[in-house]
């Protein structure tokens, strides 16, 4: 068996690409640079040392990075879930959608004016770099997790925006003139591909939901592999309908995020564990189909570098946070949020479609594409950190807990709540014996700074204490602790 050795050369090199992934975070918090990107760079520079690593077809770059995608977004929907994303709706979709156009269209007229592109090329490059991506801020932020509003519309942002971002770009791309029946076109595939993707979201996680909770499985295993499986079912049959897939997929990831399931709570581990990973592999990927050789000899450094300055310092600060002004945030978080709309994996995606649309001047946008978001990792993230303690913005940090202790259920447990007690609520500061919730109602478990607190009548509650109890269904406390309770037995 003459391959046997090459065979596993390749399973070591994986391996060990795997490994180091794992062991990123680490590197990424000493050095204040997103892990993603260390490993973009990473494999621009191995492309260029080693240049068979560059040599997959673009098309197959394309599809891994596009089921990367659809698990980063099937989780980020599912860690927003529905309560988070009712809070902050109206703002996520108008920033979504809105911004993204604004952001287009002001760097599709700086390409113009300054740079000479044509219109559409223009457009290209204004719609590849419109798509943020927060996931790449919460990687800097390393066990520190941005809470309210804030938080929420970054992550809503980042997926909301990707879907629009790629509809824009697929409608771009078909659109093969410049008259009013090509524009109107476009704006049709668009609004259809909104339309439908909505609707088999919706549907969709309604059916996955069916799935979770009424068909078993021999294996407690088989459980997040079903629901991965069932989110790229989701994201399939959106696309075959012309519909966006990223959009339904996103949509049914915020529907199923809060909802009961038997097993949700290793669902929601193993779907952010494939996330992470699919992130670096998607950030692994685009980097080995960049020549760093070409970006600096062809002058498209320059013209990435003013791009990413005009972005960076206007159009995102003054221009989004115009759309911005309607939304209710303190004057910390809504500069946190205008400075943290750092640039990810779908801009050089989209650049990749560019490349294999045969567009003229397609490598010279791809190659600005790659500037822009590399300068966006590197200066934008690595100031997050910074920015947000000066800014104040309300953060909590999220200590590593190797070590649980739970119960098992054979059926759904009736009246199980656990809550956050949140800060100034009714709860915070009332004693065990005092809470009012019913005759029925029973703290039987509180838990404070990683720690358990044994529980009696005249054990006082304090903010951020996370409370295990029971009580009647129809017992309304949520107002009680300040937030609605998350049920995940």
């Amino acid at each position: 068996m003459p391959d046997v050795q090459p065979f596993a050369l390749i399973i070591a090199l994986i391996a060990t690409a795997i490994f180091l992934a794992a062991l990123s975070s680490r590197v990424s918090a000493w050095i204040r640079v997103p892990a993603p990107a260390i490993f973009l760079l990473a494999a621009a520079v191995a492309s260029d040392v080693f240049p068979v690593l560059g040599s997959l077809p673009i098309r197959s770059d394309q599809r891994i990075v596009t089921v990367a995608l659809i698990f980063i977004l099937f989780d980020g929907g599912m860690h927003i879930g529905w309560s988070r994303f009712r809070s902050a709706a109206a703002g996520v979709v108008w920033l979504g959608v809105a911004g993204t156009v604004v952001t287009a269209a002001a760097l599709a007229a700086a390409a113009h004016g300054l740079f000479h592109f044509g219109w559409r090329n223009s457009l290209l490059i204004g719609t590849a770099l419109a798509p943020t991506d927060p996931a790449v801020v919460f990687s800097v932020l390393g066990r520190r997790e941005i809470s309210g509003r804030s938080g929420t519309l970054l992550e809503g942002e980042s997926g909301a925006n990707d879907p629009v971002g790629i509809a824009m770009m697929l409608s771009l791309l078909g659109a093969r003139g410049g008259g009013v029946g090509d524009v109107a076109s476009a704006f049709g595939q668009f609004a259809l591909q909104m339309v439908v993707g909505s609707a088999i979201g919706v549907a969709g996680a309604h059916g996955l939901l069916v799935a979770m909770r009424r068909i078993p499985l021999p294996n407690e295993a088989l459980y997040p592999v079903r629901t991965l499986a069932g989110g790229a079912l989701i994201y399939s049959v959106a696309t075959l309908c012309h519909g966006s897939g990223f959009l339904a997929v996103f949509l049914a990831g915020i529907l199923v995020g809060d909802e009961r399931a038997p097993y949700k709570h290793e669902i929601e581990r193993f779907a952010s564990a494939v996330s992470s990973l699919s992130e670096i592999v998607a950030f692994t990927v685009l980097g080995l189909t960049i020549s760093l050789g070409g970006v600096l000899k062809d002058g498209q450094l320059l013209t990435g570098l003013l791009l990413s300055v005009m972005l960076i310092l206007f159009v995102r600060p003054v221009l989004v946070g115009l759309l911005l002004i309607r939304v209710r945030l303190s004057v910390g978080e809504r500069v946190f949020v205008l400075w943290s709309g750092l640039k990810g994996a779908v801009p050089i995606l989209l650049g990749t479609f560019v490349l294999s649309a045969s567009v003229v001047q397609g490598s010279a946008i791809y190659d600005i594409v790659f500037v822009v978001v590399t300068v966006s990792v590197v200066v934008q993230g690595g100031l997050v950190p910074v920015l947000a303690r000066a800014l104040k913005v309300p953060m909590t940090v999220v200590e590593p807990e190797p070590w649980a202790l739970g119960m098992r259920f054979r059926d759904e447990p009736e009246g199980l709540r656990r809550y956050l007690v949140a800060a100034r609520s009714p709860a915070d500061g009332c004693s065990v014996a005092d809470l009012p919730v019913g005759e029925s109602g029973w703290v039987s478990m509180v838990r404070r700074n990683g720690q358990l607190v044994q529980v009696r009548g005249g054990t006082e509650l304090r903010a951020g204490d996370e409370v295990l109890l029971l009580a009647d269904r129809e017992a309304e406390l949520d107002r009680l602790f300040g937030q609605a309770a998350t049920e995940r037995p």
